[in-house]
């Protein structure tokens, strides 16, 4: 069942087709799987094979191409008909002598648009090179151009029932991150601090169940907090260690990420200094947030902050979130960096962590945010600072 109506499914079409339209394109074929989730509602652990969703101009509905045996996921979670579901079969899946991409060729043909002038998400994970060198080999009169991030920007405002599951993700990362506060004690090993939080993620809370994060945790612990992006190891917790802990809760593919630091005993006077620091350029940057203001203002503000104590952050200080999969929950359009002309809108989502990664030890506060008509609303609720946690 869709979970959408279907009138705010003809309204993301449309307004797909209008940035088509202005792109000089005909039909665009979608590769990305939160694209496919967004135009048609489809959801399912199938993007390791090529599928796609094609719009197209001459048509009221997209079409939904994919492997066979997820047809019945396609029937089922999408809002399209039957006619606009078109699965594939078993014979293109890893096949050495045919492609998904020569059945997509063929329904193009089918439809009248073997011709058209094509998008494609060239930049997506999902479209390989060998994908588009077999779409251009099969369709040898279509014209073919570059339509990454067409839908992704389309995205970037969030309709009411958008925001209500963000909302509840933002609950569950809540609860989430205060398991891991729990868990993380001397002597027990990373992966069973990990176990517990995939636990508190996927199983949500009392009014709402979870779904996977499009990214696992990130749980570095001593000097280990120096580098970013590292997950969990089978080492146990020892007195003194400090941890980074960045997760995220999801509802729907939809999610508020959040990212704190603790320490088992007494911070060391640096990582106390830097936390304060943070904090304080968090919150400076938070109370800037407001319709009109650029993404660039407020990175720029969160950098006047720190830098008054001598810090700089080379990298972003955030992005746009919102419905995603594995490997990533950002949405790839705005992001909160230097010169980032992207003007603030009312049910704008973005995550802003300030990751602080310095030689042999870091630092992480972040929060998701939702742009309102007057400023901004923090959508967990977790005391913003570094947590002290006892042995």
């Amino acid at each position: 069942m869709a979970l959408f109506s279907q009138s705010e499914y003809e309204s993301r079409i449309g307004v797909v087709k209008e940035r088509m339209a202005q792109k000089r394109i005909d039909v665009l074929i979608v590769f990305d799987p939160a694209n496919m989730n967004y135009l048609t509602g489809y959801d399912g652990w199938s993007f390791y094979v090529p599928q796609v969703v094609i719009v197209a101009q001459s048509r009221r509905e997209p079409l939904w191409v994919g492997r066979g045996q997820d047809g019945n996921g396609a029937r089922l979670t999408c809002w399209i008909g039957e006619s606009s579901i078109k699965p594939y079969a078993d014979e293109y899946v890893q096949s050495t002598t045919r492609h998904p991409m020569d059945y997509v060729s063929d329904v193009l043909r089918d439809e009248h648009l073997a011709g058209s002038r094509i998008g494609i998400e060239m930049d997506a994970y999902y479209c390989t090179a060998f994908s588009y060198h077999r779409l251009q080999e099969r369709l040898p009169d279509a014209k073919f151009s570059d339509a990454s991030l067409l839908v992704n920007w389309v995205r970037l405002v969030k309709s009411e029932q958008e925001l209500t599951y963000i909302r509840q993700a933002a609950t569950i990362v809540t609860h989430a991150m205060q398991t891991a506060m729990k868990a993380i004690r001397p002597g027990v090993r990373e992966s069973d601090a990990a176990a517990e939080i995939f636990r508190a993620q996927i199983r949500g809370t009392h009014t709402v169940g979870g779904d996977y994060p499009a990214i696992v945790p990130l749980i570095p612990s001593n000097e280990r907090t120096g580098a970013a992006h590292l997950t969990w190891t089978d080492r146990r917790y020892q007195t003194g260690d400090a941890v980074n802990i960045e997760i995220a809760g999801c509802v729907h593919r939809y999610h508020a990420p959040l990212s704190r630091s603790a320490v088992l005993g007494t911070p060391s006077p640096r990582l106390q200094e830097l936390a304060n620091v943070v904090v304080d350029g968090v919150n400076a940057a938070l109370d800037v947030v407001k319709p009109g203001v650029t993404c660039g203002d407020v990175e720029a503000t969160w950098q006047r902050s720190i830098r008054q104590h001598g810090y700089r952050k080379e990298s972003r200080l955030g992005y746009a979130v919102g419905l995603n999969y594995p490997p990533d929950w950002g949405e790839h359009t705005a992001s909160l960096r230097a010169g980032d002309p992207t003007v603030l809108e009312p049910r704008m989502v973005f995550h802003m962590i300030a990751g602080m990664w310095m030689d042999g030890y870091g630092l992480e506060v972040s929060e998701a945010f939702a742009v309102t008509p007057t400023g901004c609303e923090v959508l967990a609720d977790i005391d913003r600072k570094l947590f002290v946690l006892d042995d």
